[in-house]
């Protein structure tokens, strides 16, 4: 897995199999007060859809979830999504500080890399500092990737009620066209 691998992820993180990332999509506001919990996103304060997606170390969409309600946890949507099936053991995910995976991932023998937390304290010791950037350095492509997804101004307008039978296979095509469009990184570096 390593001999191909871009440089920084070769370097620091060679068994990395995937970076992990959710996106919403706004969907319309249904009238059913409960249809309306289960798609409320606290996190964007609107009515969602959520979908997980995975990149290669090299920027390539890898796993695209179906879309689920935007009330759903990035800890659930990992569970229910079939991405646990897909790693090995030995393999490593590298996710944002909100995935807390870590016993589904322990489970499969695979390890999570995150920016280290806060947590009670006010400031990061050097290490945390220089770790959170060296993860925030590679992390950051498949926000660029899911960035490219929406780039494509199919989901600019809320989702009608009407199309969530099909949205995921619209959806699900977005996420793969990107592929196509050349690659995020090149020998290393980001490509624009």
């Amino acid at each position: 897995m390593c001999a191909k691998m871009p440089g920084e992820f070769k370097k620091r993180y060679p068994n990395t199999r995937l970076i992990l990332d959710c996106t919403e999509i706004f969907a319309e506001t249904p009238s059913s007060l409960l249809l309306q919990s289960q798609l409320y996103s606290s996190y964007e304060s609107n009515t969602t859809l959520k979908g997980l997606i995975g990149i290669s170390p090299h920027g390539a969409i890898t796993f695209v979830s179906s879309l689920y309600t935007g009330a759903i946890s990035d800890k659930e949507i990992t569970r229910c999504s079939g991405i646990l099936d897909l790693v090995e053991a030995g393999d490593s995910v590298m996710a944002d500080k909100g995935f807390d995976i870590e016993d589904l991932l322990r489970e499969k023998n695979v390890s999570l890399n995150l920016p280290p937390f806060l947590e009670s304290r006010s400031l990061f010791s050097a290490t945390e500092v220089q770790q959170t950037k060296m993860i925030a350095k590679v992390r950051i492509h498949v926000e660029r990737a899911i960035r490219r997804i929406k780039e494509y101004h199919i989901f600019d307008s809320d989702v009608p009620l009407s199309m969530l039978g099909s949205i995921n296979q619209l959806y699900t095509v977005a996420c793969l066209l990107t592929n196509f469009q050349g690659p995020l990184i090149l020998n290393g570096a980001k490509v624009h």
